[in-house]
């Protein structure tokens, strides 16, 4: 969850039992510690003491609106959703199967699971956890995203559905006005049963699960590289686009404000997933066309007439998954550069990979100075990216903004190019 509550990455230091899990794949010799420096500083440290945690529910519509299940138990459930990438490993698994077992779903309520790979669904068929899950009335999902990315199992409309997945995102499940719950295997499992959100800590003595002393290794249908890629042909159907690529920064750049927006933009607003965009990911042209659709219907079609120009954003713009489409789509439309606040540092990095330049206000009250329509125009901007982080631009007759940026230098050097593939061509001419 690091990333969508701000962070680039999460370290989580190996230990005793990451070898233990490693040694049961097969896998003893890859086994590497993996920590911090012995001499590593911290901006800050947090002590938590586990002892005190008790079960937590994320609300509607973002994973860190977080409130201890007291707060909410007893809600009416129509849905619940167990796996996917997220809480659906062996152990996930099995957890909610020894609960469900020898009960039964409330019939009022809907139970789709969906375990995390080949070898968790083997294993928990040969285990006859699967039968349990069955038996209780769980329908069983295959081995994908599935209903996290609204592919399949959209909630009714107005409905609760709680789930084990990582985004609620609002809209992201395919029903824009369906209210979805994060939470563990175990609470949803247990409320699963009784129909409405429960403490699982009511069912008496908690779940314990005996890892295997080794897993079902089967990489039978595991095809390695060929030795002679020149004789591979990769098939593309009429669907699949060849990538786009953006031209080197101009000397100037200028447009309207295609759209402003916000505080907390995530890239579900940007990118919508669900099963009507999904299928359109090897296709920018077609999936551009989507950009914004949730916020904005017109935006597409206004930035293609407009011939690209500025989104304006509110703090923590592109909060979400590293979803390069949320760039690569508004690249394609014309998008030349995003000005906001702040922004999620893993979107940051995507705009630059492909070629929009991020840039933030000096002054936040500025913000509120730039309307939608306006028209920002940054002179001499190649210049003003390598001489410094102080970029001015012109909002209007008589309105200057003064914008930074944070680019590294080689981060420059890619907006320069117009993106990372432009960039990386360039490097080995």
């Amino acid at each position: 969850m690091g990333a969508e509550l701000g962070a680039t990455t999460s370290v989580f230091p190996s230990d005793g039992m990451t070898r233990v899990f490693m040694t049961a794949q097969g896998r003893a010799k890859q086994c590497r510690g993996l920590e911090a420096d012995r001499d590593a500083g911290y901006d800050e440290i947090i002590d938590i003491d586990l002892s005190r945690l008790v079960p937590l529910v994320a609300q509607p519509h973002s994973p860190d609106k977080v409130v201890e299940i007291k707060v909410i138990e007893g809600l009416k459930v129509d849905q619940v959703a167990i796996g996917s990438c997220t809480n659906s490993s062996y152990k996930d698994m099995t957890t909610v199967a020894k609960i469900l077992k020898g009960r039964k779903v409330s019939p009022e309520t809907s139970l789709v699971i969906s375990p995390g790979s080949r070898q968790v669904l083997n294993m928990i068929s040969k285990s006859g956890a699967l039968s349990d899950m069955l038996t209780a009335g769980a329908r069983i999902l295959e081995t994908a995203c599935g209903p996290c990315i609204g592919m399949g199992q959209a909630p009714a409309s107005a409905a609760v559905s709680i789930r084990t997945y990582n985004r609620n995102f609002e809209g992201r499940s395919g029903t824009p006005d369906a209210g979805v719950y994060l939470l563990s295997p175990e609470t949803a499992a247990f409320s699963a049963i009784k129909g409405v959100i429960t403490d699982p800590r009511k069912m008496g003595r908690p779940v314990r699960v005996t890892m295997p002393r080794k897993f079902v290794i089967d990489d039978s249908m595991i095809i390695p590289p060929s030795k002679r890629p020149e004789t591979v042909e990769v098939v593309r159907g009429p669907n699949i686009k060849p990538l786009p690529r953006k031209e080197p920064l101009a000397d100037g750049i200028s447009g309207p404000v295609v759209l402003k927006v916000g505080d907390n933009i995530t890239t579900d607003h940007i990118m919508p997933a669900g099963a009507k965009i999904l299928p359109l990911r090897s296709n920018i042209p077609a999936i551009a066309e989507h950009v914004f659709e949730r916020v904005d219907p017109e935006f597409a079609k206004r930035a293609k007439a407009s011939n690209g120009g500025f989104i304006v954003g509110g703090s923590n713009y592109g909060q979400g998954s590293s979803r390069e489409h949320a760039a690569l789509a508004p690249m394609y439309l014309g998008i030349k550069a995003v000005v906001a606040k702040s922004f999620a540092r893993i979107h940051y990095a995507n705009l630059v990979n492909f070629g929009i330049l991020p840039l933030v206000f000096a002054n936040e009250a500025d913000y509120g100075q730039v309307s939608q329509g306006d028209t920002i125009e940054i002179k001499d901007i190649k210049r003003q990216i390598k001489s410094g982080d102080t970029i001015r631009a012109a909002a209007g007759p008589g309105k200057e903004l003064v914008l930074k940026h944070s680019l590294t230098p080689r981060q420059a050097e890619i907006i320069l190019a117009g993106g990372l593939l432009n960039y990386t061509v360039k490097q080995n001419v």
